[in-house]
């Protein structure tokens, strides 16, 4: 079914085509500085996406007769992708391109070709593709960022109110939370460092090595043991029995082979779990990062009920931002994420400080 259009184009038709090449001129540019910073396949999708975004763009332009003499600005979203496109990486530019693409104004729009719809809908699953391999890139290192720094927050800040609620000098609140500061980021990078190096050790106990292979002439080539040594690996019957057979005709000629040495099934790369002391400084500095925000009142000489609203405030800002921080890489609703993580540290603190009421050492 056809939709009918206009023979001749109303004013206000033209301002919302202009409006719309330049949201797509906009685009295309987003989707070639993605490009310019990726590699291979990624970059081949987005250059794609940057050409089909200008097919898109001369449409508006044919239909408008040439370039305007003016156009409109785009709009927030747009300008705010084209800014972050340029300075961030990709992932936190794709997750807003996901839910742009998802709303396109071409469904209801009678001037819009059908193929340029089809585009738009295809450029959403596009995008969401893009974005889920670079939420699955991120999502180790971002988890322990937004878990560093949002423990540092909550948990010193419960500290603070909590011992500044009993009343007692800031002078004290203040090397509280500098200690809390301090025992925390040694706890976290220390359990860190522990953690990466036992998985490490883990992973060398389990590695394979070439005892099998070395014996392999010896074996028998139809009745052989080294087979068993490939599915204990983790290899099927079948695949494990070519391999062993290849491996025990190259040794009894005499062949030596660099496809029999033992592969390693179980953990084929051990580079995965990082360095030790790089994750514990990583995690020490992380925690250290959030820590100091609620002591930041008491070493500017705040005091009192003015110290504890001011680390309240800060520590608001910061957990609204790591909150919608979470909420635009994991494309749900930033706003919700924010109040979310907001809600979960005050509420925290507000137990400590209650605890601290009941302590208060001014009544004693």
């Amino acid at each position: 079914m056809t939709t009918s259009v206009p023979a001749v184009p109303t004013p206000a038709d033209r301002r919302r085509w202009a409006r719309y090449l330049v949201e797509e001129r906009l685009e295309g540019r987003v989707y070639e500085q993605l490009a310019e910073r990726r590699s291979g396949e990624e970059r081949e999708i987005l250059q794609s996406l940057a050409d089909a975004e200008r097919r898109h763009e001369k449409h508006w332009l044919d239909l408008l007769g040439g370039e305007p003499a003016r156009l409109p600005r785009a709009g927030i979203r747009s300008r705010l992708l084209a800014w972050m496109a340029g300075r961030l990486g990709s992932v936190f530019v794709l997750v807003l391109a996901q839910s742009a693409e998802a709303r396109s104004p071409y469904d209801s729009e009678q001037y819009a070709t059908a193929a340029m719809r089809a585009d738009e809908k295809i450029h959403g699953e596009v995008v969401r593709g893009l974005a889920a391999r670079g939420r699955r890139r991120l999502s180790g290192s971002f988890r322990a960022a937004v878990f560093g720094a949002n423990d540092g927050l909550v948990s010193n800040l419960a500290l603070v109110l909590g011992i500044g609620a009993t009343g007692v000098g800031s002078t004290f609140v203040l090397f509280s939370g500098i200690a809390g500061l301090l025992a925390g980021a040694l706890s976290m990078g220390a359990g860190e460092f522990v953690s990466v190096r036992s998985q490490r050790e883990l992973l060398a106990s389990t590695e394979a090595n070439d005892d099998a292979a070395q014996s392999a002439g010896d074996l028998d080539i139809d009745e052989n043991e080294l087979a068993l040594v490939y599915r204990a690996r983790g290899m099927d019957s079948d695949e494990a029995l070519t391999r062993s057979r290849r491996i025990i005709r190259a040794a009894q000629a005499g062949v030596r082979r660099s496809s029999t040495a033992p592969v390693n099934v179980l953990s084929p790369d051990e580079d995965v779990v990082g360095g030790a002391w790089s994750a514990a400084l990583s995690s020490f500095l992380l925690f250290s990062s959030g820590a100091i925000v609620p002591v930041l009142p008491w070493i500017f000489g705040l005091e009192g009920i003015t110290a504890i609203l001011t680390a309240l405030a800060l520590v608001g800002v910061a957990l609204l931002g790591t909150g919608a921080l979470v909420g635009i890489v994991s494309g749900g609703p930033p706003g919700r994420r924010a109040l979310r993580q907001l809600a979960i540290g005050f509420g925290a603190a507000a137990v400590t400080y209650l605890l601290g009421l009941l302590f208060d050492v001014g009544a004693v």
